[in-house]
């Protein structure tokens, strides 16, 4: 039996989530996917199969703050999805932490969307 790559073993941790994590309209799933460099966020109605609204370390928004992907900027785009989670009208998600451990940015992110006003 061969080792799994830690890309591998976060795809197979994200496969076995998916089957207990699900989004709809009322309660959306809150996507997170780290990358090296950046972060990406999406409010997801798997019912429709469309996303409600999103947000990144490459938008505007989150540009102007002039933070990085790092535990820090990872907690401003938090904050700043969940404040355009709460101008749309959610209160209540579903995380969605990707297959990646939940701490470091994961949880900085997390932390921020509650303190912004979501509920998970």
């Amino acid at each position: 039996m061969s080792k799994l790559s830690k890309k591998e073993a976060r795809i197979r941790r994200h496969r076995r989530l998916r089957h207990r994590i699900s989004g709809s309209a009322e309660i959306p799933r809150l996507s997170v996917c780290r990358t090296d460099k950046h972060l990406y966020v999406q409010l997801v109605d798997d019912e429709a199969q469309a996303t409600i609204l999103s947000g990144s370390t490459l938008d505007a928004d989150f540009k102007e703050t002039g933070l990085k992907a790092n535990a820090e900027g990872a907690a401003a785009l938090g904050k700043l999805v969940g404040e355009k989670a709460v101008a749309a009208n959610i209160a209540k998600v579903v995380f969605d932490r990707g297959g990646f451990r939940y701490h470091g940015r994961i949880k900085a992110l997390a932390d921020a969307a509650r303190a912004a006003g979501l509920k998970f």
